[in-house]
């Protein structure tokens, strides 16, 4: 990137130091543009040309494009892989055994996101092998390896996505009856979204269901010795972190989590 930038700065300043020179041998005597009718000053231009060609995409351009990407990032990130899933069932996990900072806020996105990478590690391979790959030898135009690029994303969501919700978007959106390959963008991300949200919390409940049983046990054990003034989660997380531990929790989840998803 800092490469990038540094020839798009040398390119402007020799760009700029050709329009001097083209100004200086307007006002030359024309006597000196005959001597050298073959010298040609250094221009530099800006423009949409060669957005058709392979491999080719306009300085302009590119600068859009890494500016937009930059941008969006972490709403992709978030809203077009298995991260959304992964953070908030691990959120669940913390609260239901009853410490909400440990682990950190830090450590669960952490493994969210490194989770998210090894998931999807084969679309995002498969996009380096039809898109990026084909895009950097010239034989693909731009357009054209942002549509190949897209096919593994679109496929994986639409893996891990409802029809309910495929049609409930479509409906909004007032669609006709559309094939699965043909579905837009925007119907696709939103449907997926909505999906991802209830696998996560129908997951929650089911990580809920032993912590709370272990709760209503310690608050009926109290109950019965009187001990009514003591709090029942005091008592109670050393027995739902020893149930945690005896089981081997993080892998349980973890492991339930990768084969959650359809790849």
């Amino acid at each position: 990137m800092r490469r990038f930038i540094f020839g798009l700065c040398l390119a402007l300043a020799v760009g700029l130091g050709g329009v001097t020179a083209s100004a200086q041998t307007a006002t030359a005597p024309a006597a000196v543009a005959a001597d050298s009718p073959g010298s040609q000053p250094l221009r530099l231009n800006i423009g949409l040309d060669g957005a058709g060609k392979p491999g080719e995409v306009s300085v302009a351009i590119q600068l859009v494009v890494v500016m937009t990407l930059l941008t969006l990032a972490p709403s992709m990130v978030i809203l077009m892989t298995s991260f959304t899933r992964i953070v908030i069932v691990l959120g669940f996990v913390r609260t239901a055994i009853g410490v909400p900072s440990a682990p950190s806020n830090q450590i669960i996105v952490g493994l969210s996101l490194f989770l998210t990478l090894f998931i999807m590690g084969p679309v995002f391979d498969r996009v380096n092998v039809e898109a990026v790959q084909p895009y950097i030898a010239g034989k693909a135009t731009s357009t054209e390896a942002l549509d190949k690029a897209s096919v593994p994303i679109k496929e994986f969501m639409l893996k891990q996505t409802r029809t309910r919700d495929i049609e409930f978007f479509l409906q909004l959106g007032r669609f006709p009856p559309t094939k699965v390959q043909d579905l837009p963008i925007r119907v696709v991300v939103p449907a997926f979204v909505i999906s991802e949200l209830q696998t996560a919390f129908q997951m929650g409940f089911l990580l809920f269901l032993p912590f709370l049983v272990i709760d209503f046990l310690v608050s009926s054990v109290l109950m019965a010795l009187g001990m009514m003034m003591m709090p029942p989660s005091i008592v109670s997380l050393p027995f739902k972190l020893l149930l945690f531990v005896l089981v081997d929790g993080w892998h349980l989840v973890v492991k339930s989590l990768v084969e959650s998803f359809h790849i």
